[in-house]
């Protein structure tokens, strides 16, 4: 299980797996439950190529989102540049 701590935002830590190059078991620790069980649902199983493409630059506050941060974990963990911003 990876861990990042996203910056500006209310979740205070996420934590996921990636198997080769599938996202999976994501989960945030505090923020807006709802939403964020939504995110962990919708990327269950996507490839992080995908997960990237989509939620790069969703904006909810301080510049940046849940799913941004999402995106900078997964670049983090699997290596920068997935995809062309």
């Amino acid at each position: 299980m990876l861990k990042y701590y996203p910056q500006g935002t209310c979740a205070s830590e996420i934590s996921f797996d990636i198997e080769s190059g599938i996202v999976k078991n994501v989960n945030f620790t505090d923020g807006c439950p709802g939403n964020l069980e939504a995110i962990c649902k919708l990327v269950e199983g996507m490839p992080v190529k995908e997960v990237t493409k989509r939620l790069r630059g969703i904006v909810c506050q301080n510049g940046t989102s849940c799913a941004d941060q999402l995106v900078s974990a997964l670049e983090d963990a699997h290596g920068k540049q997935l995809v062309p911003k």
